[in-house]
């Protein structure tokens, strides 16, 4: 994993939603996203934790660890690949 310890430095960052005058006029996505350096920092605070809650709490299944790592490092390949086996 990244930093092992970025959850206690790094603050969670939400996303959050578009303005509501923007979203009256449209079906667009209502949340927003994160860019790239926001998204790649949010990854690092995810823990080695040894028993992933992430794993049973994803319907999918995903590897939510690995992919997260991935992620982290910049492997945007990998991190596909990693998605793609669920």
């Amino acid at each position: 994993m990244g930093d092992l310890k970025a959850f206690l430095t790094i603050p969670r960052k939400e996303a959050g939603y578009r303005p509501i005058h923007e979203r009256i006029g449209d079906f667009s996505e209502v949340e927003q996203t994160l860019n790239t350096h926001d998204r790649r920092e949010q990854a690092a605070r995810c823990m080695d934790c040894g028993v992933p809650f992430c794993h049973w709490a994803c319907p999918l299944g995903n590897k939510q660890p690995e992919w997260q790592d991935a992620l982290y490092k910049g492997k945007w390949k990998d991190a596909y690949e990693i998605l793609s086996e669920t």
